[in-house]
């Protein structure tokens, strides 16, 4: 006779000592990336996870995740995945369709975690239209305000307000290609990195428009071998969260490590691999 072992749902006891365990630390800073299907069963669902958290950060602390919005842009993966195989006149139907950004619309595939703590009372929200993040906690406002529209993860971005302010990072079920942090290093490496157009659907005095800027070309191709790079490097602590595989490391360490990283194996135009390419996915699909 098989048997198939069935694991205990998680609690928020259960995930507070684990998030403890992981060294998750009182008054932090903490940008979380999350896959909560890693976790396994949860009792209470996304709440739980956030207040297991929330219990072990503190009042001080301030929690930061990423609420992009890639369906807007006609310049994401996202955009390509869903038009492929369309006619021309699907693909103008589907245009005229797309939401705009606003600051009330929900995250797209950034998973139930970031959406708990978007919608949760008191989170403030950055405003860059494709790659916005949401905050809850006394610096929430200081880290969100100034997210420039032509900038998405750079030096007028929430990445940079958190490298000020030595905040940590938490892959909490998903790898280096969902670490936004390595992107504030390609803004870094070189003093002029690559650039290329985006476009996207903004909403502006309640008229939706389409809008076009420069900003870096953001490639996470690589990300994967920097990331067992930075693995080795001393600064990443890693353990279990319910069923998940997490790592912890400061976010500074990281992008330091990133800019130095891409310095020795990316050539001034990008990855060596020189393949096609399209707008960044390191925000993974996650639930």
């Amino acid at each position: 006779m098989t048997y198939t072992r069935v694991s205990a749902a998680q609690t928020r006891e259960s995930l507070a000592r684990d998030f403890r365990a992981l060294g998750v630390a009182a008054s932090q800073v903490l940008l979380v990336h999350a896959s909560m299907r890693q976790i396994g069963r949860i009792s209470g669902g996304a709440a739980d996870v956030v207040a297991a958290l929330r219990e072990v950060l503190g009042s001080n602390a301030t929690l930061v995740v990423p609420t992009c919005t890639a369906d807007n842009s006609d310049t994401s993966r996202l955009y390509l995945a869903r038009t492929r195989g369309m006619t021309s006149g699907e693909i103008r139907r589907y245009r005229e369709a797309m939401p705009p950004f606003t600051p009330e619309r929900p995250s797209v595939q950034m998973g139930r975690i970031a959406e708990h703590i978007r919608t949760s009372p008191g989170a403030v929200r950055s405003a860059h239209p494709q790659t916005s993040f949401a905050a809850l906690g006394p610096q929430a406002r200081g880290l969100m305000t100034g997210h420039r529209p032509d900038c998405h993860l750079g030096e007028a971005s929430p990445l940079a307000r958190m490298y000020e302010a030595d905040a940590w990072m938490l892959l909490l079920g998903v790898g280096y290609e969902a670490c936004s942090s390595f992107h504030l290093a390609e803004y870094r490496y070189v003093p002029l990195p690559p650039r290329q157009l985006y476009r996207c659907v903004v909403a502006e005095e309640g008229t939706r428009r389409w809008w076009s800027y420069e900003d870096i070309v953001l490639d996470d191709r690589d990300f994967a071998a920097l990331g067992g790079a930075f693995d080795q490097a001393g600064y990443v602590t890693r353990g279990y969260v319910g069923r998940a595989e997490c790592r912890l490391a400061p976010l500074r360490a990281a992008v330091d490590f990133a800019t130095q990283w891409f310095r020795e194996h990316r050539t001034p135009g990008g990855v060596r691999s020189r393949q096609p390419y399209q707008e960044h996915q390191s925000f993974v699909t996650v639930r």
